[in-house]
């Protein structure tokens, strides 16, 4: 969830299905049309992962922030943006979802933290088959393999320090929710 970007959230249910799934599709589809050199095969793995993704995504983001779906959609992309970017929100009402969605934000992250032992592995493991397809297989998986191993290896330094950077963002962002949710209880109990 921490992935989805913020204009993702701007969206109803199907529309996040359709666009996570063609992503996800389009892009390990090209990899498979480069490395094997074949459309079907492209094909197969564009239609089963935009279909896996498409249904993962939305209910994924569901499950880890469920109030989403009471919000409007401009005000769902509000929360979102405020909180990605660590701004005060500028409607009092929607600061209560602003807690909630740096809450969400949290716990994602912590349950992303929990696999990352699994993109090391994984990223061990397309090194070998880059050097592997770098000395026995033909270019197109070579030039695949380098991509995928690069691509990982990228993540591997880019992530971690990304995602503290979007957790300290929505940390300050909740942090001057908070003020306006006290501001406005001091306000009522006058």
């Amino acid at each position: 969830m921490i992935l989805v970007p913020g204009w993702m959230w701007h969206r109803g249910p199907v529309s996040r299905a359709v666009g996570a799934g063609l992503a996800a599709g389009v892009f390990f589809g090209a990899f498979v049309l480069v490395e094997a050199n074949s459309w079907a095969a492209a094909g197969v793995v564009f239609v089963v992962l935009s279909l896996f993704y498409g249904t993962r995504v939305p209910r994924r983001m569901d499950r880890i922030w469920p109030a989403a779906k009471d919000m409007n959609r401009a005000d769902r992309a509000t929360v979102v943006r405020a909180t990605r970017s660590g701004e005060a929100i500028g409607d009092p009402r929607l600061a209560p979802s602003v807690v909630a969605y740096a809450g969400a934000l949290r716990r994602a992250a912590e349950e992303d933290r929990l696999r990352r032992w699994v993109v090391l592995l994984v990223t061990a493991f397309a090194l070998a088959l880059a050097v592997y397809d770098t000395v026995l297989g033909s270019t197109g998986e070579s030039v695949a393999s380098w991509l995928v191993a690069v691509l990982l290896l990228a993540d591997l330094m880019w992530w971690p320090r990304s995602r503290a950077r979007l957790l300290v963002r929505a940390d300050r962002a909740e942090a001057s929710a908070r003020r306006v949710m006290d501001a406005g209880c001091a306000t009522g109990d006058s």
